[in-house]
């Protein structure tokens, strides 16, 4: 066989080898191209386009001066792409793991599983991973020492994380955030639509090496940031109020407290602060019992700061004057045809006027006011005051409280109700109703919230204060306060909350809980409710302490009444209170009581 001559055999086999190649690459081409193409193509579009999202910037929140309650601190997520790993950054891997503080075995099982699946090699049946979190958040400072390492493939992407400066301060006002940037309580979930901004988004594509490829950039929409509020809030009249708390809480050792402070022209709260408490920042770890707004969430019998209503009521309705003299020492009365027993005192009384009644806390006396306002009126006042209805304040969780129609009281209601028993308030609703005597009688819609305003300072809304009703006259309502001065000076219940140079106006209270269906000797509220000063209000303080423990009764002018004192003393020079006439000389007059 000369060299030239090829076999026709040999031939033949080897154009059937190649025919048979081809046709083998046709059918994968024709598999990968027809049947796996919709799938394929969707995989190489998803390696090559990219959409990034621009987080917006959660708004702040501030105080009525402009002190920071919530902001944001800028974090780094860092973030690694298994797919573009170099074998030669191996080497950095043990700097790295030591940086971001995590286990050098955990940092590599992250680094080296490229699927979903958890496989780290690439077959067509599993997701790969294109980012994988090694880290929640770093700082620039820390980022940047990654940077240097210089592991390609080791990424961070900026997102903003919510930090409350004054940890503490106002938590129940001001709420929190969570992880994913949703307000849960406060005026953080109140105000979520405002706050949280819109995220922008930008669509592009990326080339074999995952580098931006700008002329294919095709959308880019910038975030817009949430809008900052500013609430009525003061952060040193909160700083005052949380320190009381934390002496009523270290003396009495209180199941609950709560201090509200507003201006009753305005209805702005300029102070709410609730015991136990708990740290913003710290959320997460904190009892959920500690995070109840106890000012709006939780209700009690107001007792003796109730009596307000029918005082004011029978004035202003004209069947009692103020020198109008009742017989406290009887203990049953005629009424429609039925004979009723009246409530008893803490204390034997005789005849007194209303102003006495007031003064001395007489249950038999506001029983006879009610009697003489009969049900129907007795009630609308109530209903006037702001109690049974929510006062509108703007954040969760707040409850209507009890005001029974007149058709479901039993026969002792309308003795019992005068004395703040047969109702259920909540703080806010008690605070609410003495800052409507302060008021003139004008009952305002508790507000904590002024106005929304963007990052330029340009306001967006302001919420302005708002009148709910004229509860009573404004003549009923100075009378009033000329009794609740009576209230709180030498000879009232509450001689402990007078301010030198000041005159006080204000009420006790002092509420035995209902404990298995009747009132215990041992469960006691004890409240003061008041406002300063008395001619010219400028500020209206309510104390209610829950269970406080005393060696004997916690009467609310031993419990509540000095703590209004100590914060009105410290308010004074802070708001510029400027003195009135000088304090009745009323030391002459007998009294006392609870």
């Amino acid at each position: 066989m000369t060299p030239a001559f090829a076999s026709s055999f040999r031939l033949g086999l080897l154009c059937l080898v190649m025919m048979a190649g081809f046709c083998g690459i046709g059918v994968r081409l024709y598999y990968l191209q027809v049947l796996e193409s919709e799938q394929l193509t969707a995989i190489a579009e998803s390696n090559r386009k990219q959409i990034v999202v621009h987080n917006a910037r959660r708004g702040n929140i501030v105080d009525r001066r402009g002190n920071l309650l919530a902001t944001n601190r800028t974090f780094i997520e860092l973030g690694v792409d298994p797919h573009v790993l170099r074998e030669e950054d191996r080497g950095k891997w043990l700097e790295l793991a030591s940086l971001i503080d995590m286990p050098l075995s955990e940092l590599e099982q992250k680094m080296t599983v490229r699927t979903a699946s958890g496989e780290s090699d690439f077959s067509e049946d599993v997701r790969l991973v294109r980012w994988r979190k090694l880290h929640d958040g770093l700082d620039e400072a820390e980022y940047e020492r990654v940077r240097e390492l210089g592991i390609r493939g080791v990424y961070g992407n900026r997102t903003y994380r919510r930090v409350y400066p004054s940890g503490e301060l106002a938590s129940h006002v001001v709420g929190y955030a969570n992880r994913e940037g949703l307000g849960v309580i406060g005026v953080e979930h109140a105000m979520n639509f405002y706050l949280r901004g819109e995220n922008g988004w930008m669509e592009s594509e990326r080339d074999g090496r995952r580098r931006e490829l700008m002329q294919f950039r095709t959308r880019d929409v910038p975030a817009t940031d949430g809008l900052n509020i500013e609430l009525t809030i003061d952060v040193m009249v909160q700083h005052v109020i949380e320190k009381e708390l934390r002496r009523i809480s270290e003396q009495f050792s209180p199941r609950g407290a709560t201090i509200i402070v507003s201006e009753p022209a305005t209805g702005y709260i300029l102070g709410l602060a609730n015991y136990p408490t708990f740290d913003l920042n710290r959320y997460n770890v904190a009892d959920i019992a500690h995070q109840r707004n106890l000012a709006v969430t939780d209700v009690l019998e107001p007792g003796s700061t109730f009596k307000i209503v029918p005082v004011a009521g029978a004035l202003n309705e004209g069947v009692a004057r103020v020198d109008s003299v009742f017989d406290c020492g009887v203990s049953v009365v005629e009424y429609r045809g039925r004979n009723l027993r009246l409530p008893s005192d803490h204390r034997e009384f005789g005849e007194l006027s209303v102003e006495e009644i007031m003064q001395r806390s007489s249950n038999r006396g506001v029983a006879y006011l009610g009697l003489l306002l009969g049900e129907q009126r007795l009630h609308r006042y109530a209903a006037d005051f702001g109690f049974g209805e929510r006062t509108g304040f703007r954040l969760l969780g707040e409850v209507r409280g009890t005001l029974h129609a007149v058709r479901n009281w039993d026969g002792l209601t309308i003795t019992r109700l005068p004395m703040g028993h047969a109702v259920n308030a909540t703080p806010m609703q008690i605070h609410s109703a003495m800052a409507a005597l302060a008021n003139g009688g004008v009952l305002m819609e508790p507000r904590i919230i002024r106005r929304a305003f963007n990052s330029q300072g340009e306001d967006m809304f302001t919420l302005h204060p708002y009148a709910r009703r004229r509860a009573v006259s404004m003549a009923t309502a100075e009378a009033v306060s000329e009794m609740l001065v009576l209230a709180a000076a030498p000879g009232g219940t509450a001689p402990e909350a007078q301010i030198p140079g000041y005159e006080v106006a204000g009420k006790t209270g002092t509420t035995q809980k209902i404990v298995d269906g009747r009132y215990s000797r041992e469960h006691h509220t004890a409240t003061f409710s008041g406002y300063f000063p008395a001619s010219n209000p400028r500020v209206a303080i309510t104390i209610i302490v829950d269970e406080p423990t005393t060696a004997g009764p916690s009467y609310g002018g031993l419990v509540a009444a000095p703590s209004f004192r100590r914060i009105g003393v410290e308010l004074i020079p802070y708001l510029g209170i400027e003195p009135t006439r000088p304090a009745r000389e009323i030391a002459q007059r007998g009294g006392g009581g609870l």
